[in-house]
């Protein structure tokens, strides 16, 4: 596996320009509530209190709002088909994957963003997002974009528990947290961001040592969630990135003409997604005894099934809804921005970010394993 990823970086690094001007255009350039939809019903007697999500611009649903960094999207044409078309922040047209899942626990309708100053105890009661777009387990990635680490995300957290506690006193905040679902979902950003695009972890990490500096941030995180009463925890995996309509466009041989997924990104990710699931097995194993609940979300099968397999009835598989789909996103997805007629056709909302149908189809996968982790 080693020679392949030899290989395959002579082509990647003869790219990272490109990405790299990207990027730096990218971090170069009014937060609406939205108003509540019908609710997805379980079908079971989940005993969920909360919903509780960490990560990145897969499960923001408007924390990058109210910060300063330009990888915002509380502008349209995002939130084109959400509620009264209200742009909040999320990347996508509408839901994303947390909402859905929100729904499915019989919690709430959607999971608002932490720093949304308008929310009230009773919202911040049911769950809120930490999320923040562009952040990653690495904690150069959030520095790159100046956005929400994780690590500041779990200061958040604590900051919430300390609010609720004035609220409704100790006990009963143990007992919300005790019952809550975690959700964390981040890692695509540390590979396409971070690692090949800039040569600092290049420097010091090959590939799989990359993933273990990755896998161990991850166990740190985790035992942070843990020390704070998290026991049903669930984590996403890797996309398959080399299916990311932003990745064919930058590494493909001809962006126009050949827009299969590209193998090698694809294999990195199923060689992390590989390594975190036994990681998260043996999490469980080892905490079982006190209570855990820890869950492999997978949203890399999902997708080869709907953009290899062709599953769904998806008529666009490898470019996105908005503008020539080849790579906008955040401020180059924008009003002047040519959308199109129905979103529901795309696996993929813009150049990296999935449509509300795609989110939806995922979180119906993820049923199974939610059902695990919450049931009691």
């Amino acid at each position: 596996m080693m020679s392949i990823y030899k290989h395959s970086l002579g082509h990647i690094h003869g790219s990272l320009f490109l990405l790299f001007f990207l990027h730096l255009l990218l971090i170069s350039i009014t937060n609406a509530k939205p108003q509540t939809v019908a609710k997805q019903k379980s079908s079971l007697n989940h005993s969920v209190s909360a919903v509780f999500v960490f990560g990145d611009s897969t499960s923001d649903p408007g924390n990058n709002n109210y910060i300063g960094t330009p990888f915002k999207s509380n502008f349209p044409p995002y939130g084109k088909d959400f509620t009264n078309q209200v742009p909040t922040g999320r990347f996508s047209n509408g839901l994303l994957a947390n909402d859905f899942i929100a729904r499915y626990v019989g919690v709430k309708e959607y999971v608002p963003p932490y720093l949304d100053p308008t929310l009230t105890i009773e919202d911040l009661m049911t769950g809120v997002s930490f999320a923040s777009a562009g952040s990653g387990f690495d904690p150069l990635t959030p520095a790159i974009s100046n956005v929400i680490s994780l690590t500041k995300q779990l200061e958040y957290f604590k900051e919430y528990e300390s609010r609720i506690r004035a609220e409704i006193g100790e006990k009963r905040t143990k007992e919300l947290i005790r019952n809550a679902l975690f959700l964390v979902s981040a890692g695509t950003n540390d590979f396409v961001v971070n690692y090949f695009t800039f040569p600092i972890r290049r420097k010091s990490y090959s590939i799989p040592g990359y993933t273990e500096f990755l896998l161990k941030q991850i166990q740190q995180f985790m035992q942070g969630l843990w020390d704070e009463g998290a026991r049903k925890i669930g984590v996403a995996s890797l996309p398959p990135m080399g299916c990311l309509p932003i990745v064919i466009t930058l590494y493909s041989d001809n962006a126009i003409q050949h827009r299969d997924c590209i193998g090698y990104f694809s294999l990195v990710a199923e060689s992390y997604n590989a390594m975190l699931q036994n990681e998260l097995k043996a999490m469980q194993f080892s905490k079982a005894s006190f209570g855990a609940r820890i869950g492999y979300l997978d949203i890399y099968g999902p997708l080869i099934e709907m953009i290899i397999g062709r599953r769904f009835g998806f008529e666009e598989l490898n470019s996105g809804c908005c503008g020539t789909g080849l790579l906008e996103a955040t401020f180059m997805c924008n009003p002047k921005s040519s959308v199109c007629p129905d979103a529901s056709k795309y696996v993929f909302w813009d150049s990296i970010h999935p449509t509300e149908r795609t989110y939806s189809i995922c979180s119906k996968s993820f049923q199974p394993t939610i059902d695990f982790i919450t049931k009691d």
